[in-house]
């Protein structure tokens, strides 16, 4: 039986919106971000609690604390007693697995995101549109607040399918899947990180379009691949408020007139920054998501 190396956990209880808050900031804003990320009721006399819940964060070596207390500095403005985590070392089974796999589905708009786990549970529905994405990452799998505000603007478009598409750091492809299901148009797919490219081309190969989505290993636009295939007319991008704001300048260069541009992965307090780069860069803004933390927004190339 093969050895399973130890997995390191830290635990956080609180009521819902602040867990909630703590699940989205591991999963999303901590660089490097936990392995894997669980939000769910806490448990009292076998029964779940009905105020109080957990945030549990699992990393493959033990956590930087300090990154993560100056993460928690830097984005409230006072340290609250629930800051502090409950720190476990935890030994011989696959808890990341375990984490992810107890998940469970997620609706947002037509879109049903499911594990393996749960094939069973896709509705019978025509206009439903089911996206397997296996439990081996956090970030991708639709339970981050950022993902799901895509795929419900995405919704928005059904009606309209835009020829040439790019998802810009794909993560787990559950974008670019989505888009080319909807769709049924070839999309482009990029991530800065190769483990990712690895997994997207997994997923796209799970959910039947690997023939339909070219997936590259990039630095924004920096392969020549994505050159050669603009200018795009819509492109997403769920990453984060400093690599949005750099790439602002680039995505005016490679979208082209009335192109959209999604982009997610923003923080509240970071959008006016957003916006303003992508203004003095020929962007107007169209739609936003609303989100208390997690806003999507929406521009068009003018």
């Amino acid at each position: 039986m093969p050895t399973i190396d130890p997995t390191f956990k830290l635990t956080w209880r609180g009521n819902e919106n602040d867990m909630s808050f703590i699940a989205d900031l591991m999963s999303d804003a901590l660089n490097p971000p936990a392995q894997a990320v669980s939000l769910r009721k806490a448990i009292k006399d076998g029964e779940p609690h009905p105020t109080e819940w957990l945030a549990e964060a699992y990393f493959p070596d033990p956590p930087d604390m300090l990154s993560i207390k100056n993460l928690f500095s830097h984005v409230m403005e006072k340290q609250e007693p629930w800051h502090e985590p409950f720190f476990e070392e935890l030994q011989n089974d696959d808890w990341v697995k375990f984490a992810l796999g107890s998940l469970g589905p997620i609706t947002a708009g037509r879109f049903y995101l499911h594990g393996a786990h749960d094939r069973e549970t896709i509705p019978l529905d025509d206009k439903i549109i089911p996206i397997e994405i296996e439990a081996n990452q956090a970030f991708g799998t639709g339970h981050h607040p950022t993902t799901a505000g895509c795929l419900m603007l995405l919704d928005r478009f059904a009606g309209w399918a835009p020829q040439n598409v790019l998802d810009l750091g794909c993560g787990s492809a559950v974008l670019a899947i989505a888009a080319t299901k909807m769709w049924a148009r070839p999309i482009t797919a990029s991530d800065i990180d190769a483990k990712s490219v690895e997994i997207a081309e997994e997923n796209v190969h799970l959910n039947g379009v690997a023939d339909k989505v070219d997936i590259f290993e990039s630095e924004g636009f920096d392969n020549p691949a994505l050159a050669q295939k603009a200018p795009f007319d819509f492109v997403f991008a769920n990453i984060l408020a400093g690599p949005l704001t750099q790439l602002a300048p680039d995505m005016a260069k490679y979208i082209g007139k009335n192109g959209r541009v999604m982009l997610a992965g923003l923080m509240a307090d970071q959008e006016t920054k957003i916006v303003d780069a992508y203004t003095q860069n020929g962007f107007r803004q169209i739609n936003r998501l609303d989100h208390a933390t997690w806003p999507v927004l929406l521009f068009v190339k003018e």
